[in-house]
């Protein structure tokens, strides 16, 4: 039992939205089953987590650690200061807070933090999203308690005794409906009679994406039965912004730099493009949206490519890779929003994989661990 009237709980991690947004998903569920519990994030300064962390309503505190640079060794001096330096802090953060339980979900401050939490005997729980293990959860793993996985065969990483098969947590405001889809076609300016590709590459943007579709403009001016709504993110706003000034981008690209309403975007959208990152086929999964897959090139092991291919070995997704892009993307995305049976056989086939309520069944595991919230 938790020595404590309502349980006291660390959730570390983040340097993504896709660390992020299960972390806070998963705060929510804890909030849901004990409306007391005191939970609080550790972070890595200057990074997305301290703002959308306290922006979701939790306290955070920040840890001075970053990531190893692969390619500029000498920069790793800085790196290993800091490392000793957030080793440090986290250890007075366990000290001071005292939790039952710290939950990591892998990204820089994770480590840090339950590695100081495991010193203190505090039970630990690891929450991987992809299905190529992380570097940071791979050196925690021998003294978890728990590991929550996203896909199947993950005993090539972890002590197969301690995963459990929960799925990724993901936004909880996201629902396909008539009502959402008709709300959509306004919302964006869009025709309900023409087929629908939703384009996104994550909150800052995809270089190759954007290319990519630039590069179809030409063929996309011909087409009057298709669609475009482009999120070509913050990075890159600016500049596309020139070319609609232009009038180089077609009538029928609808060009957002983000799209807060994803509700409407994936409820309007015949077919997605879109990186392969996590939390996002976590959502196409549950959603059974038929998607072309581009892994980012700049991951960690390409951990990206390891998640499109598991879904392309089940039929469940079609991949074009990144150096393919330009050349292919869009005759393959063309092809495919016109193939209505591909579509549906992608769709069902997805929807096979989907986890559900994940965030729930991460929380009953730190129930089981913790022994309260009963």
């Amino acid at each position: 039992m938790s020595p404590h009237p309502a349980p006291r709980i660390i959730i570390s991690g983040g340097g993504t939205g896709g660390h992020i947004f299960p972390a806070i998903s998963i705060a929510n569920a804890i909030k849901e089953r004990w409306p007391e519990a005191e939970i609080l994030f550790v972070g890595a300064e200057n990074r997305m987590e301290m703002e959308r962390v306290p922006a979701a309503g939790y306290k955070i505190i920040g840890l001075p650690v970053a990531g190893f640079d692969r390619k500029n060794l000498l920069k790793n001096v800085s790196v290993a200061i800091k490392l000793l330096k957030s080793m440090r802090k986290a250890r007075q953060v366990i000290q001071s807070f005292n939790p039952d339980i710290a939950v990591g979900v892998g990204g820089y401050a994770s480590g840090p933090t339950l590695r100081a939490a495991a010193a203190k005997g505090i039970p630990t729980v690891l929450q991987e999203q992809n299905s190529y293990a992380g570097v940071t959860n791979k050196m925690l793993a021998q003294k978890a308690a728990r590991i929550c996985v996203a896909y199947e065969g993950m005993e090539r990483f972890f002590p197969k005794e301690k995963i459990v098969l929960t799925g990724n947590p993901t936004r909880q405001d996201l629902v396909v409906s008539k009502e959402n889809r008709q709300n959509g076609y306004a919302h964006f300016g869009l025709n309900p009679d023409k087929k629908t590709i939703l384009m996104v590459g994550g909150s800052l943007g995809a270089r190759t994406l954007n290319q990519s579709i630039v590069a179809a403009f030409p063929k996309l001016k011909t087409l009057d039965d298709v669609q475009v709504i482009w999120q070509c993110g913050k990075y890159y706003f600016n500049e596309m912004s020139d070319l609609q000034a232009k009038g180089e981008i077609p009538p029928n690209v609808h060009l957002f730099d983000f799209v807060s309403r994803m509700d409407y975007a994936y409820s309007v959208a015949d077919l997605v493009i879109s990186r392969a990152g996590a939390g996002s086929i976590s959502e196409f999964c549950l959603l059974g949206k038929p998607v072309v897959l581009v892994p980012s090139p700049n991951v960690a092991e390409d951990h990206q490519t390891q998640n499109a291919m598991a879904l392309v070995k089940k039929d469940a997704a079609v991949m074009v890779s990144d150096a393919n892009a330009c050349e292919l993307l869009f005759d393959t995305a063309l092809r495919l929003v016109n193939d209505n049976e591909k579509l549906k056989s992608l769709s069902e086939n997805i929807l096979k994989l989907a986890q559900k309520d994940s965030a729930k069944r991460i929380v009953d595991e730190i129930v089981g661990i913790v022994g309260c919230c009963q």
